[in-house]
């Protein structure tokens, strides 16, 4: 396979990550108030706020694969790392014309248009991420950035959840911490897998395609090591005053981060079975239309299309309706890229 060819496995993996996404969502917006007390929707929820993770890991990772091909197009650093920085504005760009797009058809409150959510926080980072890309000279240096701001974003976030900050204007503190009503994401930690995926995306883009598969087994034992690692320091008194293991913990954080690490040798190991790239797949067909799928579902789950399956769903319907809705969502995304084909037919 020649340099700088696509990573079928990557968008394996982003696939896995729609399938979490939209599990989530619908299972939370279906489910039925007595169905949501039980341990089942409980570790359901669990594996669903995985989903949010692995998309901005993934978009983390193809930083530097994606400023590598620009340079190797262009020949110009600059123009790489511009590159980069323009597609992180262009999703936050994308993530204000979504909450116009959610207030329209939803009906909600004008204040709801400020709301922070994934696109919001995603698009930024890759920018920032994209921007010490293009400062830094050679991969140890960009090695060395990101990891410093993987780890400030992440050993910081108790610190700013809890400091006093005053003055500033709630939309705009709604991206440092969270604000009532206002955003389930924000910058600390939420931005820290972002960098750390660009680690993951550093090792990948400067190791050889023959010596692939060594780097991955690699980022694999890496990425269980820390997950194990952080698992038992999670048991540990918190150096930090105010700490909550499953908002603000630099230990939650870092087990994640782990196995999102080794999930990329999962989806490497499937991919690479016999005959397996060969073979159409349908996760890798969400994870190419992994944007579309989330513009589009979101709305038929939280709103008003759905309104009447809103909590009235026991656990077991809820299940069935997520594998036929994603059933829905594979469709509608091969749909998409016929009808984009076909555009690209005419004359």
């Amino acid at each position: 396979m020649r340099a700088g060819a696509r990573r079928g496995y990557l968008d394996w993996l982003r696939g896995v990550a729609v399938l979490i996404m939209i599990e989530s969502h619908l299972l939370d917006s279906w489910t039925a108030d007595p169905d949501r007390q039980t341990s089942a929707f409980s570790l359901a929820m669990i594996l669903g706020g995985m989903g949010a993770p692995l998309f901005l890991f993934l978009a983390g990772v193809s930083v530097p694969l994606s400023a590598a091909s620009k340079l190797r197009r262009t020949g110009s650093v600059s123009e790489a790392s511009a590159a980069v920085v323009r597609r992180g504005l262009a999703i936050l760009g994308l993530a204000f014309l979504f909450r116009i797009q959610a207030w329209i058809l939803g009906w909600s409150s004008p204040r709801l248009l400020l709301r922070v959510d994934i696109l919001n926080i995603m698009g930024p980072s890759i920018a920032a991420a994209g921007g010490l890309w293009g400062l830094a000279r050679n991969t140890r240096e960009r090695l060395g950035v990101f990891a410093a701001a993987t780890g400030g974003l992440v050993f910081l976030t108790p610190i700013i959840r809890n400091a006093p900050i005053g003055g500033l204007p709630d939309p705009i503190e709604a991206y440092i911490r969270p604000v009532s009503n206002l955003d389930t994401f924000a910058f600390f930690p939420w931005s820290g897998f972002v960098f750390a995926g660009a680690i993951a995306g550093l090792l990948l883009e400067d190791t050889p395609r023959s010596n692939e598969t060594r780097l991955i087994v690699r980022l694999t034992c890496a990425g269980l090591a820390v997950a194990a690692l952080s698992f038992g320091l999670s048991y540990l008194p918190s150096p930090y005053a105010n700490s909550s293991f499953w908002t603000t913990s630099p230990a939650y954080f870092f087990l994640r981060a782990g196995i999102l690490t080794a999930a990329i040798g999962a989806a490497y190991a499937w991919q690479s079975r016999p005959g397996g790239t060969a073979k159409w797949s349908p996760l890798s067909q969400l994870g190419r239309t992994s944007l579309f799928i989330y513009w589009i579902h979101v709305e038929m789950v939280y709103g008003l299309v759905s309104l009447p399956l809103h909590r009235a769903l026991t656990l077991p319907q809820a299940v069935l309706a997520y594998a036929l809705f994603t059933a829905f969502m594979l469709a509608c995304s091969i749909a998409k890229d016929r009808l984009s084909n076909l555009r690209t037919l005419e004359p």
